[in-house]
This record gives C-alpha cells, structure tokens and sequence, in this order.
C-alpha cells in the first residue's frame, strides 16, 4: 500500500502529513534523487498546501529533507559516517536508561510492551518494512518514556529518524519475524523480572546488532564498498562501558 494515503479528519493534518511523508521516505517512495513540491504532494495527499510546507519544515528541522529555493524539497542521503556515529550516542544513551526503566516498570507497562511487541511481529509477518520500523521506533521510545528523561527521548527519536530511510536494509530481508521476537526477548524477559542490568545489556546488544545489520546491509548494496572499517569504527567509541 503507497504511504501516501488519504488523511483522516479530526487529527491535526500537519501531525499526519508529516508522519506520512516520513514513511514514503521511509519506504523509498521519495528518494534523494528527485525534487518535489509543496503543491504536488498536497495534491497527492488530498490537502492544502499549508500543512504540507508545514510538514517539510519540520521535516528540514530534523534533517531528513532540505528545501531549495525555487527547486523544491529534496531528501536528504544520510553517510555511512553519519549512520556510525548516530548508532554511536544510541548505543551510549539507550542502556542506562532501560535500567532505569526496569527499576520503575509496571504491570500495565509490561502489557502495553507485549502488545508494541505483537505489532513489530505482525508487521514483519505483512512483509511491511515501514510499519515494522514504526513499531519498533515506539517500543524503544516506550521504553526510554519510563526513563524520564523527556529530552533523552526526544534526542533518540530524532536520531531514529534520520536513519529511518535505511532501516528497510535490515527489514524484513534480512530478519525473519521470528528473528524479530528473538531480538527483544531479552529486554522483555529483563523487564519481567526488573532486572536493570540484564535490561541495559539486552539494550545494548539489541541495538548493536542492529547497527551492525544496518551497516553490512548497506554495504552489500554498495558495489565495492565494504563493512569493516564501518564496523570498526562502530566499536571505537562503543567498546568502552560505563
């Protein structure tokens, strides 16, 4: 199903029309190569121009698209260095807080992780590589929600963003949705018992095996361009343990 669906009255279009927009880029369906305008993507998604300008705005804040003057909107092609250096500070940032979050977690919170859980495994099952990545964005941001730490938050939903359009390496091609389940296991086992650090280990391996997926995905899909030196310096930084 194209990502540019029709917007639903009574949501704020702006709040819509962006998330909508991040997943056709998510998605490939607007890509680097092309330039785009305010008044087509209005047309395509049945609104004013308004909350579309609105949309790429923030969309520019967040570094994913650029606005050009008098040539459109283009999105942006994130590095390879970048994308090292993003899963860097998530890998840094993201463990100590699932400790955090497994000192303070309910039992209604540990429902509502199973259900974000069940929605990763039945987009993955749907082979929709978009929806699995949503998911999965508001499992972690959950977790870290419990934190409370509204800015750490929202500096790794911003990290998560940028990196959006690359995730689909790593979605559903190379992961099968058992390996999804397997892949949280552990910080869902961890949380269960409230255990901080096996919920900082199992964060910390989880979201380096994703970066270490991200990487060699994008590199096989690179001709002559190869992972290692990548990876290493993925552990530069990453090596070390507080």
């Amino acid at each position: 199903m194209s990502s540019m669906q029709q917007v639903t009255p009574g949501v704020s279009l702006t709040t819509q029309v962006t998330e909508m927009l991040r997943a056709a880029i998510t998605s490939g369906e607007m890509t680097p190569r092309e330039h785009y305008s305010a008044i087509g993507l209005a047309e395509r998604l049945g609104v004013s121009r308004t909350p579309v300008r609105e949309a790429l705005q923030l969309l520019e804040k967040e570094g994913i698209v650029r606005i050009e003057k008098n040539r459109g909107v283009r999105v942006l092609q994130i590095s390879l260095d970048e994308i090292v250096q993003i899963f860097q500070i998530r890998i840094i940032l993201e463990p100590p807080a699932a400790a955090r979050a497994a000192e303070v977690v309910t039992k209604d919170d540990l429902e509502h992780f199973r259900a974000l859980h069940g929605r990763i495994l039945d987009a993955a099952a749907d082979d929709d590589g978009p929806g699995t990545l949503q998911a999965d964005k508001e499992f972690h941001l959950f977790l870290l929600g419990l934190a409370g730490n509204q800015r750490l938050s929202a500096l790794d939903s911003e990290l998560r963003n940028l990196v959006l359009a690359h995730g689909l390496v790593t979605i559903p091609s190379v992961r099968s949705s058992q390996d999804l389940a397997d892949d949280r296991r552990d910080i869902l086992e961890a949380l269960e018992r409230k255990d901080p650090q096996a919920a900082s280990a199992a964060v910390r391996e989880h979201v380096t095996r994703t970066a270490r997926l991200l990487i060699t995905g994008v590199c096989a899909k690179t001709p002559g361009l190869s992972a290692d030196a990548y990876l290493a310096k993925l552990e530069q930084l990453t090596k070390f343990r507080g």
